[in-house]
């Protein structure tokens, strides 16, 4: 394991010619929710490009700023996060559980942001992770995320760890039906409620006022009238013990870790990193702003994750 190296800022990057090319599609960034950041410096291209030649059978941890690159808010990122522009805070799950208004709030804001939320398309640094998994070089990738970005690249060594948005299910009997259908029996629900989201958040909500949601009908499960959630871990719940121990089976069977676009400030994912550590495994983060993992990382670079990553030969 090599000292973390952290290079000063202020150096605009020259691309080294032999990384330049590479062999997966581009897609163009959107980067209204993307932190400022300089260019990756050629020095920290070649630390990871080491880091990666150097894996054999590499765990990727993914989380919200894998994603901003294709127009999706985070919550943390400083400047354009949810947090930053608004004093709003997503849905707990002892709240959306108790509570029919706020299952109503969730669902109207939800409705109106799904449209946009579920047309966001895979950039680049999904695409290599695509890549390097068909390659052999990526071992297993676990995402913190929920917007189905990674399925929709093409990934297949995947753990949702939090879920996917894309799926619903009922609380009471289990029965599961796709987001997709559910927007439909919310439509015919709601034929003449209309509301203009005053803001966009991350996980598909929007800004909504009372008064809009005010009369918003929610259906309730066909099969047994149940209440309907999404199927993600919200703020307060757990990840199972099934998929964390499944997930731990997969980083135990790998040789290194790199963290692409994650703080890691929640535990779900950060045990995970603690665990790499414990193995004495090499960690790599690539991630714009500080983590959890700044004081024991092999390697930390401040970049986009869409901009470093394809810069990586792998073999």
């Amino acid at each position: 394991m090599f000292p973390a190296r952290r290079l000063p800022g202020g150096c605009r990057a020259i691309r080294p010619h032999h990384l330049r090319h590479h062999s997966v599609p581009s897609a163009s960034p959107n980067l209204a929710f993307v932190p400022a950041c300089l260019p990756p410096h050629p020095a920290e291209v070649e630390e990871m490009q080491r880091f990666i030649s150097n894996s054999k059978k590499l765990f990727v941890m993914t989380g919200a700023g894998i994603s901003t690159e294709s127009g999706i808010p985070d919550y943390r990122s400083e400047g354009v996060g949810l947090y930053a522009r608004s004093d709003r805070r997503p849905i707990q799950h002892a709240e959306f559980v108790r509570s029919a208004t706020a299952r109503q709030r969730y669902w109207a804001r939800n409705f109106v942001g799904w449209p946009q939320f579920s047309s966001h398309q895979p950039n680049t640094a999904h695409l290599v992770l695509r890549h390097w998994e068909k390659l052999g070089k990526l071992h297993w990738l676990v995402t913190q995320n929920v917007d189905a970005l990674h399925t929709k690249a093409g990934s297949q060594r995947m753990t949702e760890l939090h879920g996917c948005t894309h799926r619903v299910f009922c609380l009471t009997c289990g029965d599961q039906t796709s987001r997709s259908e559910l927007q439909e029996h919310f439509e015919a629900l709601n034929p003449g409620w209309k509301a203009e989201a005053l803001g966009v958040a991350p996980d598909g909500d929007t800004f909504l006022t009372d008064e809009q949601v005010r009369n918003f009908q929610v259906p309730a499960c066909r099969k047994c009238g149940g209440i309907l959630k999404p199927d993600v871990t919200f703020f307060g719940d757990t990840v199972s013990r099934e998929k964390v121990d499944f997930v731990h089976q997969r980083l135990a069977e790998s040789d290194s870790m790199l963290v692409a676009g994650s703080s890691m400030q929640v535990y779900s994912g950060y045990r995970f990193a603690l665990a790499a550590r414990e193995k004495q495994l090499p960690i790599a983060v690539l991630n714009i702003g500080p983590t959890r993992l700044d004081h024991f990382a092999s390697l930390k670079l401040n970049s986009r994750c869409g901009e470093l990553l394809p810069l990586i030969v792998a073999h």
